[in-house]
């Protein structure tokens, strides 16, 4: 397959509009929220479906668990409070 060259000129390019930089950093493109490690006792049953999840969905298990969890805790949390 040939490569299409690209021949550029010294025509005038018109009406140029400067756009504001829009974009966060990087290092707040990174959101870490606090965690804390605790010891759970899960059925088997649960944990062999969130790891079979997590694999169709190349994620990890942990992550999938932790992500319901806070969901929950948004959902209900709301509730309460009210």
């Amino acid at each position: 397959m040939k490569k299409k060259t690209i021949k550029y000129t010294d025509e005038p390019i018109g009406k140029i509009n400067v756009v504001a930089d829009f974009l966060p950093p990087p290092n707040q493109l990174v959101l870490k929220e606090e965690t804390v490690k605790v010891t759970l006792s899960l059925t088997k049953e649960s944990i062999d479906f969130f790891k079979r999840e997590a694999k169709i969905h190349h994620t990890q298990y942990q992550k999938m668990i932790r992500m319901l969890l806070d969901q929950y805790t948004s959902f209900y949390g709301k509730k309460r409070s009210r």
